[in-house]
């Protein structure tokens, strides 16, 4: 075996190893930060299946935003934990789960083995008419040239899923703003690192959005890059949460999904096709519209893991 093999071997233990160690965590927060190792090693493991548009995906959402997700949710159910404690699922129960859990795992990694040598696959078409995007990445002309329309439903069920967020607030906090995603008073160590990482977080998120046309990036990873730096920020207190009722953080939401539909329709008048882009043209169209996707997604993330509102809004 080479140096590479006897890697990639090691790196497969390690995301096995990591995965049992999370499931078998007692502690919430052990779990997570298990978690959040997790999606670094898968990160690792998809460059190394030569995916780096995945992988950014992966370390961005997998890592970054959804670990900050579970890091609050477990904090705020930190007190409900010890109420709940006489209500843990029974040991047939949790036999069951994991004997599920292993035949699904076997069904597909099945699935996988039984897939043909080489893999079916679009890849031969999509470069052969990537020219006609005006963009040097192929995962970028499908997502918003040939699969399009998908791409718009994806943000606008980010959209939805806000709303859907939201519309569990009471009502006597409606149009206020959710609770603070940190301690009153922060240490010093996240004081630093939001004064050092942000502004070098921000610049990564603006240079990965810029090279996705042409290079491994894209709005949608940059997004997620931009939104881990506003909740750090959020984190640190250094900025709360904004009220749901700011016409701004509204106007961000919905820009992605309405910019989306508008370039559609004017791609009926322009190309003869709902989603069509006029020869020539395509390219800057396209970054026209992940510039706004850009900003929804920058937007969308941190604002469902703040939560529904949880204050009064004071204007």
């Amino acid at each position: 075996m080479s140096v590479l093999q006897i890697l990639d071997v090691g790196l497969a233990l390690l995301v096995l190893a990591v995965a049992v160690w999370t499931i078998a965590a007692r502690e919430i927060f052990g779990a997570v930060v298990g978690y959040v190792a997790y999606g670094l090693l898968l990160s690792l493991v998809w460059i190394r299946l030569f995916a780096p548009d995945v992988a950014l995906t992966e370390a961005a959402i997998g890592s970054g935003v959804t670990g900050v997700l579970l890091v609050t949710s477990g904090a705020r159910l930190k007190g409900a934990g010890k109420a709940s404690a006489a209500a843990k699922p029974s040991l047939s129960l949790r036999l069951s789960a994991a004997a599920l859990s292993l035949l699904a795992a076997a069904a597909l990694a099945g699935v996988i083995l039984a897939l043909p040598d080489p893999g079916p696959t679009l890849a031969p078409e999509a470069r052969q008419h990537l020219a006609a995007t005006g963009l040097g990445n192929p995962v970028t002309a499908v997502l918003i040239a040939w699969r399009s329309f998908d791409t718009m439903l994806e943000k606008i069920v980010l959209a939805l899923a806000v709303v859907g967020v939201w519309s569990v607030a009471s009502d006597l906090y409606w149009g206020g703003a959710p609770a603070p995603l940190g301690r009153a008073n922060p240490q010093g160590a996240l004081l630093l690192l939001e004064q050092t990482l942000v502004p070098l977080g921000i610049l990564v998120g603006v240079h990965i959005f810029w090279v996705g046309a042409d290079a491994p990036g894209g709005a949608f990873q940059a997004g997620a890059i931009l939104a881990a730096m506003w909740m750090i920020v959020m984190i640190a207190r250094v900025s709360e949460p904004p009220p749901v009722n700011s016409r701004w953080l509204r106007l961000a939401l919905v820009a992605g999904p309405a910019v989306f539909i508008v370039a559609g329709l004017a791609g009926l008048g322009m190309a003869g096709y709902f989603f069509a882009y006029p020869d020539g043209f395509a390219k800057p169209i396209i970054l026209f519209i992940e510039a706004f996707m850009l900003l929804t997604i920058a937007a969308t993330l941190p604002v469902l893991v703040a939560g529904p509102p949880r204050r009064s809004f004071r204007p």
